[in-house]
């Protein structure tokens, strides 16, 4: 069995990133290093005093240390993981990809204040659980050792646990949305013929080469740009070197006497032949 330091190193980067950020504004918060307001979303003070970061810093905070904060990181570790590690594997730029599309797809939403919520790290967590349970529609889950079912019921499962402790559904069903529309829009619709309007862009690519986790297949960007230089510079380095150990042992063999130029080349070249074959 792996310790905990070494569960963490096996773990892939972006799930990794995500789930230790949560679990570090939640503990930042009862340190109380920070009001949690500041990080909350408001579209009044990102549009007048231009607090950008409220955009962003809204998704790390899964709520206060509870049983509900408990089962988001659980699902970031189980079913986050599981994605990145399969469907998503070797493809992180996507995956990144995946979570930015949902991210705005849920700020969008966020617009109608009916829908607002101050965080909704919950809402992105329920839409990973979502794509989870489409990729892996007929996976067997033991739920807690309670009851078992097939995975493309997880989220409804999930939804009825949220019921039972009596905390909102509106986030939940707002991932399950963001996630359903992302599956369609990248799975389903190209599928069925369509194009493909959510390819990953190139910038994408370029900001999880510049972070350096990670692997992309295909990727339209080099993850280093200096591959190979390296290794054209020695071989000219070696051919320079074998040049000139050529150059020394010319230069330092005996002088041979200079051929002939006249015309009986020939006929001697002709008499070492004949000779050759007696």
């Amino acid at each position: 069995m792996s310790t905990p330091a070494e569960y963490y190193r096996s773990l892939p980067p972006v799930s990794k990133v995500y789930g230790v950020t949560c679990l570090m504004t939640t503990t930042a918060y009862y340190l109380q290093l920070y009001g949690i307001w500041r990080i909350a979303l408001s579209y009044e003070l990102v549009l007048k005093r231009f607090q950008v970061w409220r955009l962003i810093t809204n998704f790390f905070f899964l709520g206060p240390f509870s049983l509900s904060f408990a089962f988001r990181l659980l699902m970031i570790a189980r079913y986050g993981v599981s994605l990145e590690r399969g469907p998503f594997d070797k493809r992180t730029a996507e995956y990144v990809w995946m979570l930015i599309f949902g991210a705005l797809s849920l700020l969008v939403m966020a617009i109608v204040p009916y829908l607002w919520s101050p965080f909704m790290g919950g809402s992105l967590v329920f839409m990973i659980v979502y794509i989870w349970g489409r990729e892996f529609p007929n996976e067997r889950i033991n739920f807690y050792g309670l009851v078992s079912f097939k995975g493309f019921y997880l989220p409804w499962t999930y939804l009825a646990v949220d019921l039972l402790l009596g905390n909102p559904l509106k986030p939940d069903i707002m991932g399950m949305v963001a996630g359903h529309l992302y599956y369609f829009l990248a799975v389903l619709h190209p599928l069925a013929g369509g194009r493909n309007i959510l390819k990953t862009p190139l910038w994408v690519h370029k900001l999880v080469v510049f972070w350096g986790k990670g692997t992309q297949v295909n990727s339209p960007v080099q993850q280093d740009p200096n591959a190979g230089m390296a290794f054209r510079g020695r071989s000219y380095r070696l051919n320079g070197n074998q040049r000139s150990r050529q150059a020394e042992a010319e230069t330092s063999a005996p002088m041979q006497p200079a051929a002939d130029p006249n015309p009986g080349v020939s006929f001697r070249g002709k008499s070492y032949r004949l000779g050759g074959k007696d």
